[in-house]
């Protein structure tokens, strides 16, 4: 499966040279920043956060917090309620799956549909999203907002509320902030644009930033963004394969001990893809041991290992690692402005009834 999965992505990136991309990356249409509108009223649950410190996004007119106080006073309510009935290992596939959703076509939800142009499938079967999760949970959470308020809030919100939400459980609701909303539903779903858009776990630093500059994210943001890898599991063909080595004595940089834990948990008389967890310190907890993880070495993908490689992101993974509370912060933020992405309009997105399926099906 590895040796599959390392021979697929070569022709994908091939492909994607033969179109031009910068440093292994397309690049987009220039972002649509968001702005912070009026603060949403508090939850009502019993899991009511506290009181958010709301980042400051660029300024548009696109998004705005409370978007939905009169269509659907209870639609982050509701997202919220499912995402806390999710155990840990969803919950950190629901941060991904916003990442994966917006650094494709911006946040659209685009990454939700199981089919859109006939001609091509979407998203969600390319190779860097075969290992997905939390679908079930935006579906659980669209259905109920649709009992409760009918056709009003778009799947993409609703996987911007999930991501928001999962930060917030996983961090032993410590990092909460408002998410603006207004974002429409993508009509647009193709299975070629998911290795040219999204980081590979073998990125050298000067792709990552320029990657996330592509999207209009910073070298700091990409640092802090990075560590959500303190959350969730990877296959091992993800760090170990013909382009990222990383279990090779002779060539990685990877603290011993770990990688010899990583053999062992790796290796299979089956041929399956076994998977372990990213941060070996605290695996359920959304906190600032990535950067800690980094400084020691014990981390799995070779772009973790990057970020010591530029004097720029080795100074932020050091001031991440100092202190949690100001990782935090910038986390938030971080999550607000990826959030703004290419925002999809009224003119160019569509509500979807399913999240899975265009309203012309």
């Amino acid at each position: 499966m590895a040796k599959l999965a390392a021979a697929l992505t070569v022709l994908a990136l091939l492909g994607c040279m033969a179109r031009e991309c910068q440093a292994g990356y397309a690049s987009p249409p220039p972002h649509t920043p968001c702005s912070p509108g009026h603060p949403s009223t508090p939850p009502s649950t019993a899991t009511t956060p506290p009181p958010a410190t709301t980042p400051s996004p660029p300024a548009s007119a696109e998004l705005v917090v409370g978007y939905y106080q009169k269509t659907c006073h209870r639609a982050e309510d509701i997202v919220r309620e499912a995402v806390r009935n999710a155990n840990a290992g969803i919950m950190a596939g629901l941060v991904r799956l916003f990442f994966h959703d917006c650094f494709i076509r911006g946040c659209d939800a685009s990454v939700l549909l199981d089919q859109a142009d006939p001609s091509s499938a979407t998203e969600k079967f390319g190779l860097p999203n075969l290992s997905l999760r939390g679908f079930e949970v935006i579906d659980a959470a669209k259905a109920r907002i649709e009992k409760e308020c009918g056709n009003v809030v778009s799947c993409a919100d609703v996987l911007a509320f999930a991501g928001r939400d999962a930060t917030y459980f996983l961090s032993n609701k410590k990092v909460y902030f408002d998410m603006p909303a207004g974002r429409f539903d993508g009509r647009v779903s193709l299975i070629n644009e998911t290795l040219i858009h999204l980081p590979p776990p073998f990125a050298t630093v000067e792709q990552l930033k320029a990657g996330f500059a592509a999207k209009g994210l910073s070298a700091d943001e990409m640092v802090t963004l990075s560590g959500a890898h303190t959350i969730g599991v990877s296959h091992c063909s993800s760090f170990d394969d013909d382009f990222s080595d990383r279990l090779n004595a002779s060539t990685s940089d990877m603290d011993p001990k770990l990688m010899r834990s990583l053999e062992k948990q790796c290796r299979s008389d089956t041929g399956s893809d076994n998977t372990v967890v990213q941060d070996i310190k605290t695996p359920n907890k959304l906190d600032n041991k990535y950067y800690k993880n980094v400084l020691s070495h014990e981390v799995l993908f070779a772009s973790d290992a990057a970020l010591l490689m530029a004097d720029d992101t080795s100074a932020a993974v050091r001031a991440n690692a100092d202190d949690n509370n100001v990782w935090e912060e910038k986390f938030k933020a971080a999550m607000v402005r990826m959030g703004a992405i290419e925002v999809k309009t009224s003119a160019d997105g569509e509500i979807r009834r399913s999240c899975r399926v265009l309203n012309t099906y």
